[in-house]
């Protein structure tokens, strides 16, 4: 008989915290932090991509130039050059493009 009036209260006090939550008029809201936050951290990630992603395309395609121009008619030279040479540009492109996805990202998230 204890036993059943213990549950019955329980179930009593839950039923009404639920009913007072739902029916409040209180709203609390706050600024969304962790979305500042996160919005923070991909426009310095982006920065900083960009710059590094410069700098290390700028010296691998002077590399891959100096390289074919040092050959001396080696054929092999001049493929890894060429070789050297597109690879650098076409990871340039797809930082830009990593570069254009995080702006994407950043303005779904501050809408």
């Amino acid at each position: 008989m204890k036993h059943k009036k213990l549950l019955l209260l329980i179930y009593t006090l839950f039923i009404s915290i639920v009913f007072i939550c739902a029916f409040s008029n209180f709203a609390f809201a706050a600024d969304p932090k962790l979305i500042s936050t996160i919005t923070g951290a991909f426009i310095k990630l982006k920065s900083y991509l960009v710059k590094i992603a410069t700098s290390f395309a700028a010296v691998a395609v002077a590399t891959g130039l100096l390289m074919r121009k040092f050959s001396l008619g080696d054929e092999k030279k001049i493929y890894r050059a060429n070789s050297l040479i597109k690879g650098s540009i076409t990871s340039y492109v797809l930082i830009l493009c990593i570069d254009l996805i995080l702006s994407l990202i950043d303005t779904v998230l501050t809408t």
